[in-house]
């Protein structure tokens, strides 16, 4: 029975067992980088579906006919090297990051939407104000700059009051600190008399 688990079939060779996963490796992230930052950005349930149909799909190409244990570890190793030396690669050669993951995405600058960019992400304006509400935003018209990174994931920054509307908050902070202090001496003023 242990026999049957780890005996590599003779029909395919190590070296095919090494390079399926490594083939399989590259073109799956050539296809994300082609699809889009979208659909790492958010996993709607038909995100969810599709990821989980395309590891079930690529399972036999990395593996091929083999259900051996053997064969699935050399899968699995040859899986995390290609990853691990896709990561090593990126670190040292930043151009290399760039081609391969691509360059953010402004979507709002300045409290407008980018409409055109949007739509090259495939992005909603529901889908926007989604994220906006989540990094605490209620309108885009409060946000300075939000784009969406080559990750997948979304940098937000919110619009950095002028120096007249500083000033102003400056000033209502201070009266209502006075008028604390003032509501504070007739309450000693009533106590007293």
């Amino acid at each position: 029975m242990l026999e049957h688990m780890f005996h590599l079939p003779s029909t395919v060779t190590l070296l095919e067992k090494i390079l399926r996963p490594v083939l399989v490796y590259l073109c799956l992230i050539g296809f994300l980088r082609l699809f889009g930052k979208r659909e790492l950005a958010q996993l709607n349930p038909f995100d969810l579906v599709v990821l989980l149909s395309l590891s079930n799909t690529v399972q036999n190409a990395i593996i091929g006919d083999d259900n051996s244990v053997s064969g699935g570890v050399i899968g699995a190793f040859s899986l995390l090297a290609i990853n691990w030396i896709t990561s090593v690669a990126l670190y040292r050669i930043p151009n290399l990051d760039r081609v391969l993951q691509g360059n953010e995405t402004v979507l709002i600058l300045h409290g407008r939407v980018d409409k055109k960019a949007m739509e090259r992400e495939h992005l909603t304006d529901h889908d926007l104000l989604e994220v906006m509400h989540k990094e605490g935003f209620h309108s885009f018209e409060a946000v300075d700059l939000c784009s969406l990174q080559p990750n997948g994931t979304f940098y937000v920054e919110g619009k950095k009051p002028s120096a007249m509307e500083e000033s102003a908050r400056e000033m209502r902070e201070g009266i209502e600190a006075l008028r604390q202090e003032i509501a504070a001496l007739r309450a000693q003023l009533g106590q007293s008399s």
